[in-house]
């Protein structure tokens, strides 16, 4: 059984890897023209910086978030933009979900649904917590987090490509041995008969500062093992390496947990909202 569930997941995992290449390539492709375009537009947002966060947020850009938390640690947007940027991020979703032949409709009704939570959010922090200055020293992405931005396109398209392959065959072993073990009939019932907790849980595993995070919860919501509301939860409470680069340049420990915890409570509350409204995707 266990070499079946090897053999299987192998052989899955491996079929994704031109679509993968091909997505990252073009992501690579966009961040190396774009970037630095749209960190400027963010910077020069004032006002409207949630907005205009929760839009651009939804590019699948390398460390899109890490450039956010630098920005906010340099007083250049504010704490609703950064909120904002946060939680339209979906780092790996987006990848997996062109790989694995998703609908188009049905990528854009969750990214929708993520920048609404996103830009409302965003303002409502703002409202409650403006005024809020600092005075740190803004530094270059690359100089503070290693995004791979000096191994040019290529190598950093296939670097993306190898690493999240991985973290895919990973998450597809253990399910398959987890579904093949229980079954999956009675896995999904567990879990989906389960929505509330289903959301506080996914909401937490969002949190886990890496990619590994949007591949698992992607990775379950399509296998049909989590509902929409979980699927959102993860998502927005998930920033990527954005959190892990907040930590770096901004030294107010408290601040930074308070950003944590207003990320899970709002991943949480969008993801039982969308279950209690029955939404689907």
């Amino acid at each position: 059984m266990i070499l079946d569930v090897i053999t299987d997941s192998f052989a899955d995992s491996i079929k994704l890897l031109p679509f993968l290449f091909l997505t990252y390539l073009v992501m690579e492709y966009l961040e190396h023209r774009a970037g630095e375009k749209m960190q400027d537009i963010i910077r020069r947002s004032g006002k409207a910086g949630p907005a205009i966060g929760g839009l651009l947020g939804v590019f699948p850009q390398c460390g899109f978030s890490a450039a956010a938390s630098n920005l906010y640690a340099g007083g250049i947007i504010s704490l609703g933009t950064l909120m904002a940027v946060f939680l339209s991020t979906s780092d790996e979703m987006l990848p997996i979900m062109i790989s694995e032949n998703v609908g188009l409709p049905m990528m854009g009704k969750i990214l929708a649904v993520k920048v609404v939570f996103a830009v409302l959010a965003g303002f409502a922090v703002d409202f409650v917590y403006r005024g809020n200055e600092k005075n740190m020293q803004i530094e270059h992405l690359c100089e503070r987090h290693h995004c791979h931005c000096e191994r040019g396109i290529w190598k950093s398209a296939l670097h993306h490509t190898v690493e999240i392959f991985f973290y895919i065959l990973l998450v597809s072993l253990v399910l398959n041995l987890v579904i093949a073990l229980i079954g999956e009939e009675a896995l999904g019932t567990l879990i989906l008969n389960r929505p509330v907790t289903g959301v506080l849980i996914a909401g937490l595993v969002g949190m886990i500062p890496n990619c590994a995070a949007s591949v698992i919860i992607t990775k379950l919501y399509l296998g049909g093992l989590l509902g929409a509301g979980a699927l959102i939860a993860g998502l927005l409470s998930g920033t990527g390496v954005g959190y892990l680069v907040l930590l770096r340049v901004n030294d107010k420990h408290r601040e930074n947990l308070r950003i944590l915890a207003l990320l899970y409570a709002v991943g949480v509350f969008a993801g039982l909202m969308i279950e209690f409204m029955h939404v689907v995707f």
